[in-house]
């Protein structure tokens, strides 16, 4: 199994690419607004998109979705209740910025709906989704259980969490969230978060501030 990754953009985003080998079919996970250099994670594998999954929408991992999207003729993966952050990506831009630097960050044209449960095969992968809200109201991982591995977004960190203090952050859930969804995970399992080095599960439940406490 060939996975991937590259921190891209401003906010140092971890754009992953999963395929089963390099020279064939890849799913690409987070698109930030860098479309150039999630374009060249693919191409030193020689990968080929067939698969866009979004943990969340907000703009350092939806960013780039519509240009990755298009160039690519892929088809973009998103839950629902994250459609209304999709859509307003100048607007997040200039809450953050002040303005909206130059780019093109119109999301994709539709997105296919994400389902909390539902495995997707992709790329002779079986990604499980797992929805976790509180750091927005449709953030998901991704649990690649054949490699014990979840692509955690922004839902854990090593040594942190998501923020929620943005549009559509509710603390009280997010941990809700950890502890029904992620926490109930085994403590082998490697996670592969949206922002700064991996970590498992095991290593944030006995070392993470924010999970002291909980099951």
């Amino acid at each position: 199994m060939l996975i991937d990754s590259r921190q891209l953009w401003l906010a140092g985003t971890n754009c992953y690419v999963v395929a089963p080998e390099a020279g064939g079919p890849a799913v690409v996970v987070d698109a930030p607004p860098d479309p150039a250099g999630v374009g060249e994670l693919l191409r030193v594998h020689g990968l080929t998109p067939i698969a866009l999954l979004i943990t969340h929408a907000h703009i350092d991992h939806l960013g780039g979705a519509g240009a990755v999207a298009k160039s690519h003729a892929v088809s973009a993966y998103l839950h629902p209740d994250d459609t209304w952050l999709a859509e307003s990506p100048e607007e997040q831009l200039q809450s953050l910025f002040g303005m909206v630097p130059p780019g093109d960050y119109a999301p994709p044209e539709r997105f296919i709906d994400l389902a909390d449960g539902e495995e997707l095969e992709l790329a002779a992968s079986t990604l499980k989704v797992i929805h976790t809200p509180g750091h927005t109201p449709g953030h998901c991982c991704f649990l690649l259980a054949s490699e014990g591995i979840l692509f955690s977004g922004d839902q854990l960190f090593a040594g942190s969490v998501g923020r929620t203090d943005l549009p559509g952050g509710d603390w009280d859930t997010l941990i809700s969230s950890m502890e029904k969804q992620v926490l109930s995970l085994d403590d082998d399992i490697e996670v592969l978060p949206g922002h700064g080095p991996a970590t498992t599960i095991g290593r944030e439940r006995r070392t993470n501030p924010f999970l002291q406490g909980l099951a």
